[in-house]
């Protein structure tokens, strides 16, 4: 089994394909319309990607550790260090690296307030 691709609700697909794309070294794999209206991309590469959707309305994002939901979204990347570096270049918010068995963490926001735990094994 594996995880093909997510999808995530964005407030301005643009800034959130260059977001992606920047931070984790992602490809546009498509781009266009849905229903001739609604913008939307694959960011990703040839094993998963993330299905960006232009709103239709602008919203806050609902995530919570406490009711039923949405939490964040994990990625493994080769070099925590440098994912803070491009991290701090893009203007994210986002924590300390921490240590934890059997690896390394940090957890940013993209720029919609989704979160975000990049993770180094």
């Amino acid at each position: 089994m594996r995880l093909e691709h997510v999808n995530l609700t964005v407030s301005d697909l643009d800034r959130s394909i260059a977001f992606y794309s920047d931070l984790l070294d992602l490809t546009v794999r498509w781009k266009g319309d849905l229903d001739g209206s609604r913008r939307a991309a694959h960011v990703g590469d040839d094993n998963a990607y993330l299905a960006l959707f232009q709103a239709a309305d602008q919203g806050v994002v609902r995530e919570s550790y406490t009711t039923p939901g949405y939490n964040h979204i994990g990625f493994v990347v080769d070099d925590l260090e440098d994912a803070a570096v491009r991290l701090k270049t893009l203007g994210a918010e986002f924590g300390e690296i921490q240590d934890y068995e059997p690896g390394r963490r940090l957890y940013c926001y993209d720029p919609d307030g989704h979160e975000v735990e990049l993770v180094q094994y």
